[in-house]
């Protein structure tokens, strides 16, 4: 598989920026990368933005952020835009991506799979796009009732400390959707032994991303 490698031992921090539409779209999406990162480089800044949460799934989303990023530096930024109406609130979602886009300047962005059947994530999907032009930007997928998962051309090998606590996690954080049939440890566990075994993963897991656009600066 080809890498790709941020500097890992500056002095500056690597400034990751992490969309999710919902409470738990960051965490089921690229957790396990996230706290591979946390493991790897020097000094991570996570700038952490969740646009519906409102509510008990607020406190969730707060909770959640705090257990994926402890130790780093971090902005969590939680709004409450209504749940399924993103597209039907769309100037005001993008003039706050105008406003992020004048506050941080990320050196890897997070967001939704534009094929992502829920609207709310292609959406998020679509500005980040329009926003961000010039910066490197992986699309995370969550498994969902619609059956929409893709086929994803970047892969993050997780070691199995890693994706045993991301899913210790989003049982912690998330008890709202401990009754939820799909949120069960086999869900979790099923999407990265399948992305693992596609990426030929050392431990046999992975999370898997689509990577529209990579510039490779120098290889070495």
């Amino acid at each position: 598989m080809i890498g790709l490698n941020l500097s890992v031992g500056g002095a500056d921090p690597v400034h990751v920026l992490c969309l999710g539409a919902h409470s738990d779209d960051i965490e089921l999406g690229c957790g396990g990368t996230l706290l591979h990162f946390k493991s790897t480089f020097a000094r991570v800044k996570f700038h952490w933005v969740v646009f519906c949460a409102s509510g008990p799934r607020r406190q969730e989303a707060a909770k959640a952020a705090e257990l994926f990023t402890a130790g780093c530096e971090k902005e969590i930024v939680l709004r409450e835009y209504r749940d399924g109406f993103l597209p039907y609130s769309g100037g005001e979602v993008k003039e706050f991506f105008e406003q992020m886009k004048s506050q941080v300047n990320p050196d890897l962005i997070f967001t939704h799979w534009r094929g992502d059947a829920h609207q709310d994530h292609r959406l998020l999907s679509e500005l980040t796009w329009n926003t961000f032009r010039n910066h490197l930007i992986l699309e995370y997928e969550i498994p969902k009732y619609d059956g929409d998962m893709g086929q994803p051309n970047l892969f993050v090998p997780l070691e199995m400390q890693l994706y045993e606590r991301k899913i210790e996690y989003l049982f912690t954080a998330f008890e709202s959707q401990r009754a939820k049939r799909w949120f069960d440890r086999e869900t979790f566990l099923g999407l990265m032994r399948i992305r693992g075994m596609e990426s030929n993963s050392p431990s046999g897991y992975a999370e898997a991303f689509h990577a529209r656009k990579v510039m490779v600066h120098s290889i070495v």
